[in-house]
């Protein structure tokens, strides 16, 4: 990736990925995070250090990370940044206040993304006073072994600042799909439906967890089946999409009180040791 120079916010889990992934392909990365800083470059360097181990990596460590840079608010933003993707929680009106504030710290000419994977980019889009220079990119988790990003584009995106997206993903390595800006996108839309009745089905007394999961991953080859997806994201974060979705598509995406009363009780997924499975 040469001297392109990145910046993400937002050093949580996905954040922390993405800023892995641009590091490893040889950009300059200024990642943002507010709360916690120091832990999201310990959580980038852990990340690194653990594709070193998998011989992922054609640089050393050391040098890679010489190539990030931490910083504790959005207007410690480099101008120079050709590249900010936002990767805040799923709220639209911190997300809205977020892509605000950088995209008065930029240059004209950079190009601003968001990390959603749910929520409408063309209302994310309403905000800005460039949104044209304005897309999602939509990557998954984990960020550095996930091949895919959703380049999600509301109608007042220009076609330059696709094409510039689509070649950022490919020196990523990674494999970009072009969507328009509707509810769920292409992948949440179809996960989530299927991750809702998979839980319906474990409600239902139809078989267990173990059962369900199975199904999908040996009978139609999924790398995980639909409630060891749902931990991986996390249980909370399906909630909300779901309920999104059913706010904005209907009754199909209705949350079934399972996930609900999970969600309750803490029951959150990978993150917290128990969801559908347990985890160590």
């Amino acid at each position: 990736m040469g001297a392109t120079t990145v910046a993400v916010i937002g050093g949580g889990q996905m954040g922390s990925g993405i800023t892995q992934s641009f590091l490893s392909a040889g950009a300059s990365v200024t990642l943002v995070e507010t709360v916690a800083p120091e832990a999201a470059r310990d959580r980038v360097a852990r990340g690194l250090e653990g594709a070193a181990e998998r011989g992922k990596l054609t640089e050393k460590v050391p040098a890679i990370l010489g190539r990030l840079s931490v910083a504790d608010s959005v207007e410690s933003l480099p101008t120079s940044a050709e590249l900010v993707v936002e990767a805040v929680p799923e709220d639209p009106r911190l997300k809205a206040d977020v892509l605000r504030a950088a995209e008065s710290a930029l240059g004209e000419r950079a190009v601003l993304a968001t990390n959603t994977s749910s929520l409408s980019v063309t209302e994310l889009a309403s905000v800005l006073q460039r949104p044209a220079q304005f897309l999602g990119m939509h990557f998954f988790n984990p960020v550095p072994a996930s091949r895919l990003v959703e380049l999600v584009v509301p109608a007042a995106t220009a076609e330059d600042v696709v094409s510039l997206a689509r070649g950022w993903v490919d020196r990523l390595g990674k494999a970009g799909i072009v969507v328009k800006d509707s509810p769920g996108f292409a992948s949440s839309r179809l996960g989530v439906l299927l991750g809702l009745e998979a839980i319906r089905m474990l409600e239902e007394g139809v078989a267990d967890a173990e059962a369900i999961d199975t199904a999908m991953e040996l009978g139609y080859r999924h790398p995980l089946g639909p409630l060891r997806s749902t931990d991986l994201v996390g249980l909370d974060v399906r909630l909300a999409i779901a309920e999104y979705l059913h706010r904005t598509l209907g009754e199909r995406f209705a949350p079934p009180q399972l996930l609900r009363d999970k969600v309750a009780a803490g029951d959150l997924g990978r993150k917290t040791g128990r969801g559908f499975h347990t985890y160590r």
